[in-house]
């Protein structure tokens, strides 16, 4: 299966399922001509020795100085030669391919000037897997992602490490190998492929489907728990949140009323009403639901979006210089998805405490017998408070930071790679808390002796679990069993989201 490009109608599903491997792409003929006819015009505008930034010009507080059309390409190569300047750990495979995808359908919009011939290869590269190794640190997010991205054009002109069939290599052994040929970058093409908010905008579509999918999680997770303790389920009422009148808390609410549909084990308890940490699900999920909601708005738009510097329009014989290499909406976006997501984590470790809890749950101990000689789930609430700690240090927002740089010609960041590392960590986190979650309202099931009693849509997910992640009896190595619980809930949220 593949998905065709043509610069206009990418969405934020198809670049998680291109980045995941589950799509190959394809450029549609028109795409392909506006490219065409873009790269003849930076021909033309070489020819007519027009001054042009970035073309007959060098960078950021270079662009005073002029470049000669006989050194076009050379400044070109220069230019992603010496913007290759990441350090640190490398990114996850799945950011830089989402990247790379983001990239290519930009310049399928015919306003920066790449030639056919290196769409065409970024598309192959994409569709072979040759993924360029590319360090974490570099992005002020200010003229686009810049150091990572010419890591990315490093690899078309064949330079640089890659990942190839399971092994790391130089990137002429891997186009060797498929019998690929790089490309000689021409006139405002290493411009044009490293001028951009793709790495971040990559960043913030992974983070969007993974904070869908988290919802998922916690909304199974928290029917298991209001099972496992015989929870009210009265504030799920949907009088009460059209009340409101917020859409993504009636959905959260109207979800947890689907999960637990004919569920004969909720209503044991004798409380007048529940803590806020199962009453008020609805109004904490819902807060996030709406956050992810507005945030797709923005990225589906930069998704689609031209973001170099300058623009071409072939039609009117203009060349722009402008900031849409400015990743300050979604840097915003970013930090906002981190903080919407956070709380969600934080109800969930309460909940757990609730489990844990004799005084709150009627059962032993941390959910073991033989407590004291047994310590059972006690320390998995520890890792799920720990990382919840970590989270809120994530949470101060990248985007309210800024720098200046290149003798103050490019003066104001917007920080937007951090924020999406930093969304990206956090949400990775909160699957461990989802964990938690499961994995000790599966085992206050069986110790309340409901498994039978549970609602269907809950039943599959606790059998799941029991299949892999057995009764805990004696106490023994927790953390794997969080590992294991993880991965499940990951598997059932990816497929429900298909």
């Amino acid at each position: 299966m593949h998905i065709e490009l043509d610069g206009e109608n990418l969405s934020i599903d198809s670049v998680v399922d291109v980045a995941d491997g589950l799509f190959k792409v394809s450029v549609s003929p028109l795409a392909l001509k506006r490219v065409s006819e873009a790269h003849s015009y930076v021909q033309k505008l070489i020819e007519e020795e027009r001054v042009v930034y970035g073309v007959t010009t060098g960078f950021g507080s270079l662009s005073s100085k002029m470049v000669s059309k006989n050194d076009a390409e050379k400044l070109q190569r220069n230019l992603v030669r010496s913007h290759s300047a990441g350090v640190g750990e490398r990114l996850p495979e799945r950011l830089v391919r989402a990247a790379m995808l983001l990239r290519l359908n930009t310049l399928l919009k015919g306003h920066s000037g790449a030639s056919p011939e290196t769409v065409s290869l970024l598309a192959e590269v994409l569709n072979r897997n040759i993924v360029p190794v590319v360090p974490e640190h570099g992005s002020l997010g200010a003229s686009g992602d810049l150091a990572p991205l010419a890591q990315v054009a490093l690899c078309l002109m064949g330079e640089g490490v890659v990942t190839h069939r399971g092994q790391e290599k130089s990137a002429s052994q891997a186009f060797a190998e498929e019998r690929l040929k790089p490309i000689t970058l021409g006139a405002k093409e290493g411009l044009a492929l490293i001028n951009g908010t793709q790495m971040t905008t990559a960043g913030a579509c992974i983070g969007i489907v993974e904070a869908r999918r988290l919802i998922e999680s916690f909304e199974l997770a928290s029917a298991l728990t209001i099972q496992a303790l015989g929870s009210r389920t009265d504030f799920l009422d949907e009088r009460i949140h059209l009340a409101r009148g917020i859409e993504g808390q009636t959905l959260s609410a109207r979800s947890l009323r689907e999960k637990l549909s004919a569920s004969e084990c909720t209503n044991r308890s004798n409380r007048v009403q529940e803590a806020y940490s199962i009453r008020c699900i609805p109004q904490v999920h819902g807060a996030a639901r709406e956050a992810i909601s507005f945030s797709e708005k923005i990225v589906t738009a930069e998704v689609n979006a031209a973001t170099d510097n300058p623009l071409l329009f072939p039609a009117d014989d203009a060349v722009l210089s402008g900031g849409n290499f400015h990743a300050q909406p979604i840097a915003m976006v970013l930090d906002l998805l981190l903080i919407a997501t956070l709380p969600i984590g934080n109800l969930s470790e309460r909940r757990v405490e609730r489990l844990l809890n004799p005084t709150f749950s009627g059962l032993p101990p941390f959910l073991t017998n033989k407590s004291g000689l047994n310590s059972g789930y006690m320390v998995s609430q520890y890792t799920a408070a720990s990382i919840l700690a970590e989270n809120r240090v994530l949470a101060h927002p990248a985007s309210v930071d800024t720098a200046s740089v290149s003798a103050g010609q490019e003066d104001h960041a917007s920080m937007g790679f951090t924020a999406a590392k930093k969304l990206l960590r956090a949400i990775d986190n909160l699957w461990y808390v989802a964990a938690v979650e499961a994995l000790c309202a599966a085992q206050a099931i069986d110790l309340a002796g409901v498994a039978d009693s549970l609602s269907p849509a809950t039943k599959e997910v606790y059998k799941q679990i029991r299949s892999r992640v057995p009764t805990l009896i004696e106490d023994e190595p927790v953390g794997p069993r969080i590992e294991e619980v993880k991965q499940i809930l990951r598997s059932i949220a990816t497929t429900r989201g298909r």
